[in-house]
């Protein structure tokens, strides 16, 4: 758990102004029961009303110090969890974006939404408890046991009986508990699976009309959620009625010893009420370790599984000395002898022996059927993936020496799914560039084909988007998306697939635009229509991850059988 070590040297000044304050508390808790005592065995048996009044006054001022003590280590706890919680979410949440693809693959989703909710949750009760109530529970069992020896060493062997149970009580509860726990939060991660799962694609299950089985998926999950939270309740209420009982033993005993001790004269009646007090006290701050052992048996499973984030190693490497060029022209992109596994090592490759090289300037059509490796490959270029063998370079410079940062800077990506996000359509242009004014956007837009309908709307620019774009048609969320890589004026433009919601006039016209762009940029385009990227400068043909055929459409349907059959699919006839 070395991510918390930042943390406890960050807090670790406030924790102990709270034990100085909870400490004051406990002392005040302690000597109550002895002033009662006295008032019991001096004022009251002595029908002194001076003595009854003056320790009645010094206990209210007891109870008065101690009230204030444990105002201020209620506020200091609940600050210092409450900040701890932001800054622990918001660490994770930059560890999170800090991951390569390679590394987010090897975590669930949904089970990243849960640490860095739930799992943080979990750790900020437990730092706010143990300032508050753990630490009071320590100093009033061990304070309680040595006034309450003080205070009768005959009455303390019950002590010595119950004390020692009680805390293998704890003990049983921790070892058991631990797991369980750790099953509730493992369950609770296939509940939020299922329903992120089901979010993003409720258009598919109400086309399908597929409610009833994703109910039952839920429902399945949800059972399960529950089964682990009541076995695991279960185990841990088990063990509040035992340490009652044997308080409750413990109480017995003494009044049974001590009303012997005050029968035969040796034990006065305030030092039983007292010890009783004491006893409680004792028994009852057990109790509350108990509890904390819960809290703790939780948040050290949510710890484990948010260290295991924090832990990633990213394996990417690079240069931070190295640096790209700022001529558009110098961007080109080559592929030298590529290899590239998702699994790593020793995985079926999904792309083979890649040699490409893409000039400045120059658009390059690539080609495929599905799962031929297309997107991959664009995505070793802004360096999401690490090749397995062989180089990717930028600039002549392999992209494994380049900060990650920098490359992208230059490089302007229209993915396969268009994904906007919540706010304004300006909001979203203004991603590819957040310092361009409305002129560069609307220029952007218009190449893109997308002024016209979004000067349409009734807000223009300024209308809102829903999540993801859901009041836009598929081809409007296209146009946007095109428009905001070409807000950034990128050295390197890739287009994985973008136009496939657009008609072909739409689509033309856009081609004819990012032709005129093409002239300045090295620009990529994926396209599962021969007639997307028939006009390239040079097309490559992908076959199961190898390169089969590169050159003009004309040269391919005379020399490359894969884009002769791509061809036949598509137009329906022979060739000549």
């Amino acid at each position: 758990m070395r991510f918390l070590l930042q943390y406890r040297r960050k807090y670790g000044k406030y924790f102990w102004i709270a034990v100085v304050f909870v400490t004051l508390e406990a002392f005040c808790d302690l000597l109550q029961p002895t002033l009662m005592a006295k008032i019991i065995d001096v004022g009251v048996a002595g029908k002194q009303m001076d003595y009854i009044l003056h320790m009645g006054g010094v206990m209210l001022a007891v109870t008065a110090v101690g009230a204030v003590a444990a105002a201020v280590r209620n506020i200091i706890s609940s600050r210092v969890s409450q900040q701890l919680g932001a800054d622990l979410r918001g660490d994770l949440y930059e560890k999170i974006q800090s991951l390569s693809f390679a590394n987010i693959d090897r975590l669930d989703k949904a089970s990243l939404v849960t640490r860095i909710t739930n799992d943080v949750t979990q750790i900020q009760g437990f730092v706010n408890g143990m300032m508050r109530i753990s630490l009071k529970a320590p100093l009033l069992c061990i304070g309680g046991l040595i006034m309450a020896i003080n205070l009768n060493a005959e009455l303390a062997v019950v002590l010595a009986a119950v004390v020692p149970v009680v805390i293998l009580l704890i003990v049983f509860n921790m070892r058991i508990g631990f797991p369980l726990f750790i099953q509730v939060q493992n369950a609770l991660d296939r509940v939020n699976s299922v329903m992120r799962e089901y979010l993003a694609g409720v258009r598919v299950v109400k086309a399908f009309n597929q409610f009833g089985h994703e109910e039952d998926k839920f429902a399945q999950a949800n059972r399960q959620l529950e089964a682990s939270s009541v076995t695991a309740i279960r185990m841990m209420a088990a063990f509040g009625p035992g340490i009652t009982l044997t308080l409750n033993l413990g109480i017995v005993l003494v009044l049974w010893l001590g009303g012997i001790g005050v029968r035969d004269g040796h034990i006065q009646v305030g030092h039983i009420i007292a010890f009783i007090n004491y006893m409680i006290q004792i028994l009852f701050s057990l109790m509350i370790i108990s509890m904390v052992f819960n809290m703790f048996v939780r948040a050290h499973a949510s710890a484990g599984r948010i260290d295991e984030v924090f832990s990633q190693q990213e394996s990417m490497a690079w240069n931070p000395a190295a640096r790209l060029d700022a001529g558009g022209f110098e961007h080109s992109v080559e592929f030298q002898q590529v290899c590239f596994a998702y699994g790593g090592q020793g995985s079926e490759l999904v792309l083979k022996d890649i040699e490409l090289s893409c000039r400045p300037g120059e658009m390059v059509g690539i080609i495929g059927s599905t799962g031929s490796g297309k997107s991959t490959l664009v995505h070793l270029i802004p360096r999401f993936y690490e090749a397995l063998s062989g180089q990717v370079k930028v600039q002549g410079r392999d992209v494994r020496e380049l900060n990650p940062h920098l490359l992208r800077e230059v490089i302007a990506m229209v993915p396969q799914k268009s994904i906007l996000f919540s706010g304004t359509i300006l909001d979203n242009l203004r991603w590819g560039k957040p310092g361009a004014d409305l002129a560069d956007l609307e220029a952007a837009a218009r190449l893109a084909e997308a002024h016209d309908f979004i000067s349409a709307f009734p807000d223009g620019y300024q209308t809102r988007l829903g999540q993801g774009g859901v009041n836009l048609s598929g081809g409007q969320k296209q146009r946007i998306a095109i428009a905001r890589a070409l807000v950034k004026k990128p050295a390197i433009l890739i287009l994985d697939d973008c136009t496939s919601a657009l008609d072909a006039g739409t689509e033309g016209r856009i081609k004819k635009a990012i032709r005129e762009i093409a002239r300045e940029v090295t620009c990529l385009m994926i396209a599962q229509r021969i007639t997307s990227i028939r006009d390239a400068d040079k097309i490559v043909v992908l076959d199961n991850g190898r390169i089969v055929g590169i050159g003009r459409h004309e040269e391919l349907l005379e020399r490359c059988p894969v884009y002769q059959e791509i061809y036949q699919s598509q137009f329906g006839k022979e060739l000549s």
